[in-house]
């Protein structure tokens, strides 16, 4: 399982993907709001949910009687992200919370993480399946370390779309130069970040201020309202769909006397993680390097002619090659490198730091492999984008570039070009805690799918 599938919630990704292709008239954006203590995520959500009408009566019934718990009697929006009564009480979101809603255009899973500097775990966790990433800022503090923080780890997990949301903009009197001062500041270190697609928006998240309608209070802003942005940003080309990549999660056998069409039925599951399948295509099964043909496509809504990444699918082959569990069936273009010797960039998630030779089993896609720390190369300051060489350990919720060595190959794409194929956890093997999650980079040295010697 990669970082893709753990960390965001591997239900979330499946309710989502077992669509047909019929039904996906609809596109589903998966957003996270991220930002310091106290910006006003929780309650931007909670104020998008309610402006778009996309609460349940026994919802609002639930949160008026959660106002006890915030105090003063006042109906809290927060509340109906913040589930924790710790999170409540204290007022800052602790774990990540997901919610769902949908608007004519386009169905949404918002992810809301939380804001302070020991929970950026918890950030990397919400955000890792994002399309699009919702900083928020205080118009009065402006842009603080937190602020640098969440857009660098955007940078970092790969999120190709930024909304930055100056929240708070009524307790600045709608300043326009105020707005404009902290895009300035943004604008000086993103072009170091590499992220291209960038919306300014100025934002009252507790009066709802240009996040369902315009606001009256800035006539100077052009731009568009949040929930407009969400629902009309361009996200079709955000999934990777050059080179068909499908990890085997299982092999299906229904094995039902009663139904001749099952008695033979053989079918290969899992999730398109890269690429198109089509009917008659030539694949390949790794890491054997079996050559066959797909012969049918089936859903759980019927069968295809053609399936694309991130449908989940059973395959039926031509031929009767030996896979399992763990393997992985791709397309004989643009083949995915093959190594046992990796770097990685890793958001360290567990109390007692890494350090260089310890050992830890390593999941990637459905596949899980003995790995060991051959070497921490660098540890990243995200708050001055500044690399430490060669520290001694990762500690809680740092990020850092290792190298890694594996009991087998590991047949993967680098993370920049598929976050799906190109991303990991570790899991320490004792305790079964998961204890980092890594971005893979490009293998050094490549592996034939067809090599037979991969002692190491």
């Amino acid at each position: 399982m990669s970082v893709a599938t753990f960390i965001a919630n591997s239900d979330l990704r499946t309710a989502i993907s077992e669509q047909p292709t019929a039904a996906r008239s609809v596109e589903i954006l998966r957003f996270n709001t991220c930002g310091s203590v106290d910006d006003g995520k929780s309650t931007l959500i909670g104020r998008l949910l309610y402006d778009s009408k996309s609460l349940m009566e026994d919802q609002l019934e639930a949160l008026e009687r959660s106002a006890d718990i915030t105090g003063g009697g006042q109906v809290n929006l927060a509340n109906l992200t913040d589930g924790l009564r710790a999170e409540r009480e204290q007022g800052i979101t602790i774990d990540v919370a997901y919610r769902y809603f949908a608007t004519p255009r386009r169905k949404f899973i918002i992810a809301d993480t939380p804001g302070h500097i020991q929970y950026t775990r918890n950030m990397v966790t919400g955000a890792s399946t994002a399309n699009l990433a919702v900083v928020l800022v205080d118009a009065r503090a402006g842009v603080i370390e937190q602020s640098r923080r969440h857009t660098c780890l955007t940078a970092l997990l790969r999120i190709p779309h930024l909304v930055v949301a100056v929240n708070k903009m009524d307790l600045v009197d709608w300043s326009e130069d105020r707005f404009n001062a902290i895009r300035a500041d943004f604008e000086e270190f993103l072009p170091r970040l590499g992220i291209h697609d960038v919306k300014f928006i100025p934002i009252s998240a507790l009066h709802g201020d240009n996040l369902v309608e315009p606001s009256r209070h800035t006539p100077w802003y052009p731009g568009p309202t949040l929930l407009h942005h969400l629902e009309t940003v361009h996200i079709g080309s955000d999934w990777n769909l050059n080179g068909f990549r499908l990890p085997v999660q299982w092999v299906n056998r229904p094995h039902n006397p009663t139904d001749a069409r099952l008695h033979d039925f053989r079918g290969v599951s899992g999730q398109i993680a890269g690429g198109i399948v089509r009917r008659g295509q030539k694949v390949i099964v790794l890491p054997g390097g079996q050559a066959t043909t797909v012969k049918e496509i089936h859903t759980h809504d019927g069968p295809l002619d053609e399936a694309f990444c991130p449908q989940s699918v059973t395959l039926l082959l031509e031929d009767d090659v030996d896979v399992s569990r763990g393997q992985m069936i791709v397309g004989t273009d643009q083949l995915p490198g093959g190594a046992c010797d990796l770097r990685a960039n890793v958001c360290w998630m567990h109390p007692r730091p890494l350090q260089a030779g310890k050992k830890y089993l390593l999941k990637h896609t459905t596949n899980t492999v003995q790995a060991a720390v051959t070497a921490i190369d660098h540890r990243l300051d995200i708050s001055t984008f500044n690399r430490e060489p060669a520290p001694a350990s990762l500690a809680l919720n740092d990020i850092g570039e290792i190298r890694l060595r594996t009991a087998k190959p590991v047949f993967f794409d680098a993370y920049e070009s598929n976050r799906l194929t190109g991303s990991f956890i570790l899991i320490e093997p004792g305790t079964h805690a998961t204890v980092a999650a890594g971005m893979l980079h490009a293998p050094a040295e490549v592996i034939r799918p067809d090599a037979t010697d991969f002692v190491i």
